[in-house]
């Protein structure tokens, strides 16, 4: 019997019939090992065939074209070692492990350094081996999504700095581009976090004031007796500690954007002076006498329902309509999950280059937990959490273990909640059932026949292992993910 040929497909038979089926090349000079580990793989559900020594596996590289190398590190002709060498141009698409029998450990870990994805003792522990090759699969299909989610942030992922493909945030696209070329005021609204001021310098930045001033102020973080001279400014002696004159921010952005943030906050008298400005475009500093004009954009932006703030008796009616000629309402970050993974693929590029740090992606398990928290802090939070977890990621993937605790705590409730039991065979369709719902059970059923392989369980289901992979990230980011139950 040829090992070496064992389900050896046609070559047709590899571009159609076994498309999404994972390719397993076992170079192993042990006959007896050879086969034991080809036949196992084949259960498992992958392509598999056999090589006698490195210069086999090279030459049924080039034919069989595996994915995956498990390679013994002492063959005859050519070592393991040197055959890692001799691919490694083609790791990108490639991953070997090593098979390392007692005495070689430290040949293995120098392999390691030169590209090798892990090594196996001899004997081989066929649960390590699975887990690994499970690793390595989700590994590669993550690669495959970064370089999905960096083309989609060229592509049409991002506007100005502003990130996010999702339709509610297309519409603010929209609206950005309509209001920048003009001179008209804008209000943005929206929770804590969700990028007001960010939308506000896009629009400065898309208008024809861009080479002019931005000036951002917090009403909210300014004392009420400052903030009026902070805004217009006062003259030496206006009152007690002005000792100088002092320019506004309506000066200091003067042929720019004047954006003030948590405009609620302002008191009325102070609200009375803007809306003068804003309609006669001149103002006097506090203590002067002369009228001072101005040529200034103002975007305001608050953190509570403007309408509400009117209703209430925080934001003047008057104010209110003069600055709502454009308004653009930010979504809070769980309304808008369709772009956390354009999120956290931005946040970790620039947190990793700013840091000097090697991660460029999250795992599937983490997304999962990202896509499961309710983010009250918005973008401005994800932030955090993802700088936090590029500078703790010792390698390229952020790990569960690289986020806050308290992710995991809320994961953790969210599981223990009560769920309805499934019926005798694990699928129950009645009518009201949707499409989405009957899928999600049919592959959860699946994975839990073939022990959660997904290449077997792709198989069963008639789909590509790259279509499962698909589904299974759809419906963690919808959070509800398909996990092995114990």
């Amino acid at each position: 019997m040829n090992v070496g040929a064992v389900n050896r497909p046609a070559p047709d038979r590899v571009e159609s019939e076994d498309a999404g089926v994972e390719r397993v090349l076992v170079a192993e000079d042990d006959r007896a090992t050879r086969t034991g580990l080809t036949e196992l793989l084949q259960a498992w559900g992958y392509l598999a065939e056999g090589a006698a020594d490195g210069v086999e596996a090279l030459e049924k590289i080039t034919t069989f074209r595996p994915s995956i190398v498990i390679s013994d590190l002492v063959m005859p002709r050519m070592t393991g070692l040197e055959l890692l060498k001799a691919l490694q141009d083609q790791l990108s698409d490639l991953s070997i492990i090593l098979l390392t029998a007692q005495g070689t450990v430290e040949t293995a870990v120098e392999a390691m350094k030169v590209g090798a994805v892990d090594y196996l003792p001899k004997p081989v522990d066929p649960e390590r081996l699975r887990q690994l090759l499970d690793q390595i699969i989700d590994r590669r299909e993550t690669r495959r999504e970064v370089a999905a989610l960096r083309q989609q942030l060229r592509d049409h992922g991002s506007f100005g700095r502003i990130i996010g493909n999702s339709a509610s945030v297309r519409r603010i696209y929209r609206t950005i581009e309509q209001a920048a070329p003009t001179n008209a005021s804008v209000l943005i609204w929206g929770e804590s976090g969700t990028g007001k001021e960010l939308v506000a310098q896009t629009i400065h930045q898309l208008s024809p004031r861009a080479a002019a001033p931005f000036v951002p102020i917090n009403c909210a973080a300014i004392p009420e007796t400052l903030l009026e001279s902070e805004i217009f400014g006062h003259e030496k002696g206006a009152f007690t500690g002005a000792v100088d004159r002092r320019l506004g921010c309506f000066e200091l952005a003067h042929r720019g954007t004047l954006f003030l943030d948590e405009i609620a906050e302002m008191t009325p008298p102070t609200q009375v002076k803007l809306l003068r400005v804003l309609q006669e475009r001149t103002f006097r500093r506090l203590g002067g006498r002369q009228e001072m004009t101005v040529d200034v954009r103002v975007i305001a932006a608050t953190n509570v329902n403007p309408t509400e703030a009117v209703a209430h008796g925080k934001l003047r009616e008057d104010l209110f309509y003069r600055l709502n000629v454009f308004a653009i309402e930010l979504p809070p970050l769980r309304d808008r999950l369709d772009d956390l993974p354009l999120l956290v693929q931005a946040f970790i590029e620039e947190f990793g280059a700013r840091n000097e740090k090697p991660a460029k992606a999250a795992s599937h398990e983490a997304m999962r937990l990202l896509a499961s928290h309710r983010w009250p802090g918005n973008i401005r939070e994800l932030r955090n959490v993802i700088e936090r977890a590029t500078i703790l990621a010792p390698g390229e993937f952020i790990e569960i273990d690289h986020l806050p605790p308290h992710l995991g705590a809320e994961s953790s409730r969210a599981e223990a909640a009560p769920s309805v039991p499934a019926g005798p065979d694990g699928v129950v369709l009645t009518p009201g059932t949707t499409v989405d719902e009957a899928e999600t059970r049919l592959i959860r059923l699946t994975l839990e026949h073939t022990r959660h392989n997904k290449t077997r369980a792709a198989e069963i289901l008639g789909i590509s292992l790259k279509t499962l992979h698909n589904k299974l990230n759809r419906l963690k980011a919808m959070g509800q993910p398909i996990e092995p139950r114990h």
